[in-house]
């Protein structure tokens, strides 16, 4: 619609020249009159060209605009993830710290209850029936020595003592049977021992000529032979070769706490 107007405007225009100018004159005119609306629409074809590229070029920087702010959002998402994390990380890593600082001290303070209750154990066992003797000493002598090791944690050691403890604890409420030596009339025998908990400690020799109680009160053995047969039969039943069977067994009588 606009070019059919600018050409009427034309027709109009080049009409009053041709009407007004001799016909040399006014062949000039037209030529001048069409070449200068032929540039004046070249220039307004490079100017729209221009324009499109701009046009393009703006629409490709806005979608490429909208693409970083998505991006970017993203990125604000997972950023404050990873400092959530970073927190939840930060509070663990004070917490650690703070339970290592009190192993510290437990460690420091663990260690001398420990030697005391090793040293109370020692004397408990001198104390005691004299069962498994050497076993029981040496179980405390390992004591001694795995707690001055650095290279064993406190962990363990406590571990070791704590063990040491149910283990006689144990003993005071099973029944167990083994050989050993002892001295009898200045010579070492060897001998069957049988110990009933803690209340009852005796032994036989392989024949059955001997048997003894000890008496914990006197610290020392007495002469037991009338029990003989049924040492004998404590004997097969701490061993589980028979089933088990009512015995008479000498007890020492308990004390007065």
């Amino acid at each position: 619609m606009s070019s059919n107007k600018s050409a009427l405007r034309l027709l109009t225009f080049i009409t009053f020249l041709v009407m007004g100018l001799p016909l040399t004159s006014s062949a000039q005119a037209v030529n001048s009159v069409i070449n200068a609306e032929s540039n004046r629409t070249k220039v307004a074809q490079e100017s729209q060209t221009r324009i499109d590229q701009v046009v393009g070029d703006t629409r490709k920087k806005e979608e490429q605009y909208k693409r970083l702010l998505k991006e970017i959002e993203g990125l604000n998402i997972y950023n404050t993830l990873l400092q959530r994390q970073i927190d939840g990380q930060t509070i663990k890593l004070a917490e650690m710290t703070e339970s290592i600082e009190q192993v510290d001290v437990i460690s420091r303070q663990i260690l001398p209850v420990m030697t005391e209750m090793i040293s109370g154990l020692e004397i408990f066992v001198a104390a005691d029936v004299p069962f498994l003797k050497d076993e029981r000493d040496q179980r405390i002598a390992n004591l001694n020595d795995i707690l001055t090791k650095p290279d064993v944690n406190v962990a363990e050691k406590f571990r070791k003592v704590t063990e040491a403890y149910q283990i006689e604890n144990d003993y005071g409420r099973t029944i167990s049977a083994y050989s050993g030596s002892t001295e009898i009339d200045g010579e070492p025998r060897q001998v069957n021992f049988l110990r009933i908990g803690r209340i009852a400690f005796m032994y036989q020799t392989e024949n059955a000529e001997i048997s003894k109680v000890w008496d914990q009160r006197g610290r020392q053995w007495q002469d037991a032979d009338e029990y003989k047969n049924d040492i004998r039969d404590g004997l097969k039943i701490a061993r589980k070769q028979v089933a088990p069977d009512l015995l008479l067994l000498p007890v020492s009588a308990p004390e007065a706490g």
